[in-house]
């Protein structure tokens, strides 16, 4: 087989076993690889109503096809479980040489099954596990545990670890990779830590066979050159820190917890002023031409602090919790990178926090010496290592603004700003429509990266500010295509690099697989990767009040912006989520009929 191994290792913590589950061809043609071949492969092993942090939670890790192709930016890698978080699909992606080397070493997928009975460094040496007592890694940054691995290892293994806030299952932790890349999102460090793997370290010289090397080869070379044109410009000079300037001016920049779409000091902390004061080094992915990432350094009298910064980072602890310091934002990223927290959901969390101070409820174990309100920088970063170490007040917020605000009522689940669980990323959804259906009906919760439906709103395709029945083609359209594209795996800053993503797809896969496969057949693998995420959450539960959106957003209008008082409606909202449902071929409730399954091939799933 080209492209694949035909295999994925499984791994047993409990009886420290191992064995290869072979995969059929089919599915590969139907699931891709990545998110999709994960989903598949959560489907199968996860046991319908499994507790999330319990043994029977499998962790799943998987490969793509493009996964050694050296075509730019496709050294990622999927993580899957069910997301303690939500309840429901957890996945997340990272980029690093981690990917390569997961593939050389376990084939096209590992999956983790039931826990080790002590914290364990799980060391896979080409298919073969080892399990080595990790007791002397416990409490370690993920820095450091990384740095400690490769001491015992050797430089030649590639790690995977979690933090203080995975082995202390915040319900938010990350898994961390690479010198600080995070698979960030769905709190599947928590599973990690649940099964007492505090790190994985990968090697192996495996080698996957690509069907037309010469073909693979000038391909990788015509992609590599797209990729430094002026669909990249952005993310190769300011990287994503470029949406601060942008989306305040458009008004969707979240402020305050959402209670505002534009942040008054945005000048100070923009993508802008950040390169020119705190830059200290773009940082590439493997096999990236693009170099997106950028190392920000602290520049006041405290000890420096160098920490990767994106905008989500930066929107999180920045303008959600009112903060306007860059050092204290710089240093709020790196220390979430070192505990291996998801950003997003701990600034969302925090400022759900701030809010409920705002408006005098109390939450629990707060210091006298330590008042946690909007543009305290001090007690940020404070209340951020209270959270990795499930300390005071840290370990209510270590919940999720979901959880958190169930427990403390007072009327703050108002105010908690998630969909299904998962806190809501940097844009304002009142004026951003289409973005709106997408959040509220994206399988893993409020994603950006699920549903890239704010391209349509910021393009001019649609009124962003109106709601109406152009959404749903847009939002499904945007979802499919995210679908493949984190499947194969692309990385979504490459997107506008191509002439036409479909036929230039797969032409790519059949290079790499030998796989004949035209633009509408990979098309329909998004369709049906989309459905199955839907299948999994239908079977854990999902009902039709899950696809919505905060109280805040239904019954709040926004006080200021491009245009002030805009607003969203339940009504509104509703009336787009149904027809989505009809766009999707779902019934009105939004399940899918039998019929819909078995056009789309996914009946197998149902016999797993």
């Amino acid at each position: 087989m080209y492209g694949y191994h035909g295999k994925v290792l499984v791994v047993d913590l409990s009886s420290e076993s191992s064995w290869w589950d072979y995969i059929p061809e089919d599915v590969y043609r139907k699931y891709l690889g990545g998110i999709g071949l994960g989903t598949y492969l959560l489907y199968k092993y996860c046991p319908p109503n499994a507790n999330p942090l319990s043994e029977n939670n499998p962790l799943i890790f998987a490969t793509s096809p493009f996964v050694g192709s050296r075509f730019t930016t496709t050294s990622k890698f999927a993580v899957l479980a069910k997301s303690p978080l939500t309840g429901f699909i957890g996945d997340s992606l990272s980029s690093s040489h981690f990917a390569d080397a997961l593939k050389n070493a376990c084939g096209d997928a590992l999956i983790l099954l039931n826990s080790a009975q002590n914290f364990t460094l799980l060391h896979v040496d080409n298919g073969n596990p080892v399990f080595i007592d990790a007791s002397d890694l416990v409490g370690l940054s993920t820095f450091d545990t990384e740095k400690s691995v490769k001491s015992l290892l050797g430089n030649a293994v590639r790690v995977a670890s979690i933090g203080p806030a995975g082995e202390n299952q915040v319900l938010y932790s990350s898994i961390a990779n690479d010198g600080g890349r995070q698979a960030g999102r769905c709190g599947l460090g928590a599973v990690m830590g649940c099964k007492n793997i505090k790190a994985l370290a990968i090697n192996g010289d495996i080698e996957t066979q690509i069907y037309d090397l010469e073909g693979v080869e000038r391909y990788r070379r015509k992609i590599s050159a797209k990729s430094l044109g002026e669909g990249t410009d952005k993310y190769r000079n300011i990287g994503t820190m470029a949406n601060v300037s942008l989306f305040n001016r458009f008004g969707i920049l979240p402020t305050k917890n959402f209670q505002k779409a534009t942040f008054e000091n945005a000048d100070k902390i923009s993508g802008e002023e950040l390169v020119e004061r705190h830059f200290e080094k773009n940082s590439y992915c493997s096999n990236c031409t693009i170099g997106c990432e950028k190392l920000l350094a602290t520049t006041d009298n405290g000890k420096k602090s160098i920490g990767r910064m994106e905008y989500e980072s930066l929107f999180a602890f920045g303008p959600l919790c009112n903060i306007e310091e860059p050092n204290t934002i710089i240093r709020a990223a790196r220390l979430c990178d070192e505990l291996g927290m998801d950003t997003v959901s701990c600034g969302a969390t925090i400022a759900w926090a701030m809010e409920c101070d705002e408006n005098g409820i109390s939450i629990g174990d707060q210091s006298d010496d330590m008042k946690l309100s909007f543009s305290d920088s001090q007690d940020l970063l404070k209340t951020i290592s209270m959270i990795g170490h499930r300390e005071g007040i840290g370990d209510l917020l270590a919940l999720g603004s979901k959880r958190a605000s169930e427990i403390v009522g007072g009327g703050s689940d108002h105010w908690a700003m998630h969909v299904k669980g998962l806190e809501i990323p940097g844009y304002e959804p009142r004026s951003l429509k289409t973005m709106a259906l997408g959040f509220a009906t994206t399988p893993r919760g409020a994603c950006h990266n699920r549903s890239s439906g704010y391209e349509a709103d910021l393009s001019g395709t649609v009124d962003r500010f109106r709601a109406d029945d152009s959404r749903s083609e847009v939002a499904v359209a945007s979802e499919d295509f995210t679908a493949v594209l984190d499947s194969l795996i692309w990385c979504k800053f490459l997107r506008k690099a191509f002439d036409d993503f479909y036929a230039d797809s797969a032409q790519a896969y059949e290079l790499i697989t030998g796989f004949d496969i035209t633009p509408d057949e990979l098309r329909l693998c998004g369709e049906r990767i989309n459905n199955a995420k839907k299948m999994f959450n239908i079977r854990e539960g999902w009902c039709r009040s899950d696809d919505t959106l905060p109280h805040r957003i239904l019954n709040e209008p926004l006080p200021d912006g491009v245009m002030p008082g805009v607003s969203l409606s339940r009504e509104e909202l509703d009336a787009m989520v149904e027809d989505y449902y009809v766009s999707r071929g779902w019934t009105h409730d939004g399940l899918i009929p039998f019929s819909k399954i078995c056009e789309l091939g996914l009946d197998e799933l149902l016999v797993n």
